[in-house]
């Protein structure tokens, strides 16, 4: 049996909560997109804290069952992409996701 969408997005809101990730953002995308149905944005401290966040979620994700979990890095640590299929988890320096603003790209 498959995890629906909500169930996996709490696994990764605990995983979040868990490693203290800061500014955490759920955005629900179904309907404007068919890759994924939520994307979780958060910020960590430093590129260490980033890189334990992303981490921890791939570990919790995979606990849970969920597979495959496909992580894509920046060459500078401060941007991690965590894509679980019906969720997708961007965990980013402040002053990258400011720079970004991914937020601002999936409003409705």
């Amino acid at each position: 049996m498959q995890m629906q969408p909500n169930e996996m997005k709490q696994i990764v809101l605990d995983a979040l909560d868990e490693l203290k990730a800061i500014d955490v953002v759920v955005l629900n995308v179904s309907d404007l997109t068919y890759v994924t149905d939520f994307m979780v944005v958060c910020s960590g401290r430093a590129s260490r804290h980033v890189k334990s966040i992303a981490d921890n979620v791939v570990v919790k994700l995979k606990q849970a069952g969920v597979s495959p979990v496909k992580i894509e890095r920046d060459s500078k640590g401060e941007w991690i992409l965590v894509d679980a299929g019906d969720v997708v988890v961007h965990v980013m320096m402040p002053q990258t996701r400011a720079f970004y603003q991914i937020e601002k790209l999936w409003e409705a």
